[in-house]
């Protein structure tokens, strides 16, 4: 007599060992992942989030984003550098020397747009008339309702802590920023101040106005490139997020 027709339990075993097995090898099969990887179309407007490391335009029309930041799109597309006399002259100085740390790129037509920078994480903001100051190297698109405008640090030191560069945006709009890991607000008041490494600073409110500091101790034991050495320091009413980890970019590199 058979086996299984002697022992159910013994057949009920490996049929459920048999359908497992099945089970597993579909959940890996091609078009398994072809559907868990495909593109969704959330209806979220604008700017929708593949995944927290990516960002799809759903364009009608024009938006900035960072220089090179672009990794696919679809649809009749085309995409121009900021044009020479486009922000003024006064704009055209800092950007010489900032380099791609602060270079936008102008993205017009009707498809979609997916944009990355380095696999950091992308957080989505809606400006209602509202102003926000952001690293050049964590600005990853925006709107063309806001205005926005090139602020260069006073202190020409502030370039050895790559803090020399932010974007001020303002207006109504929406804007992707990106920060390595998960970025944490810190608020600033009259009686509490916020100091912060310049590597590790995201953005700020736009009525903040950030004043580079140094200390002369760690100065002298680390060297002057380093984050402890020259900081941010943030007075007034307002907020700073930082991210937990210290992002150092040469902004003047081509």
């Amino acid at each position: 007599m058979a086996l299984w027709a002697c022992s159910p339990t013994l057949f009920s075993f490996y049929h459920h060992d048999l359908k497992d097995l099945t089970m597993s090898e579909r959940r890996y099969s091609l078009d398994r992942f072809l559907e868990k990887t495909r593109d969704k179309d959330l209806n979220q407007g604008l700017f929708e989030l593949e995944s927290d490391r990516m960002l799809d335009i759903n364009l009608n029309g024009e938006v900035w984003t960072k220089m090179g930041s672009m990794i696919a799109y679809t649809g009749n597309v085309k995409f121009e550098r900021e044009g020479i006399l486009s922000q003024g002259l006064g704009n055209l100085l800092k950007k010489a020397v900032s380099g791609e740390g602060t270079a936008l790129t102008k993205v017009s037509g009707k498809g979609s747009v997916f944009c990355a920078d380095s696999g950091k994480k992308i957080t989505i903001l809606e400006l209602q008339n509202e102003a926000i100051c952001v690293n050049g190297n964590d600005l990853l698109a925006f709107e063309m309702s806001l205005n926005y405008n090139i602020k260069m640090m006073k202190k020409m030191t502030a370039m050895l802590a790559g803090g020399l560069f932010n974007i001020r945006l303002e207006g109504t709009g929406m804007v992707a920023i990106t920060s390595h890991y998960d970025p944490i607000t810190l608020p600033v008041t009259p009686h509490q101040p916020v100091v912060t490494d310049p590597n590790a600073t995201v953005l700020w409110s736009g009525q903040l106005e950030p004043q580079l500091k140094t200390d002369v101790q760690f100065k002298t034991m680390l060297g002057r490139g380093s984050g402890e050495s020259l900081q941010f320091l943030f007075q007034g009413h307002g907020f700073v997020v930082v991210q937990p980890y210290e992002e150092v970019v040469f902004q003047n590199q081509s």
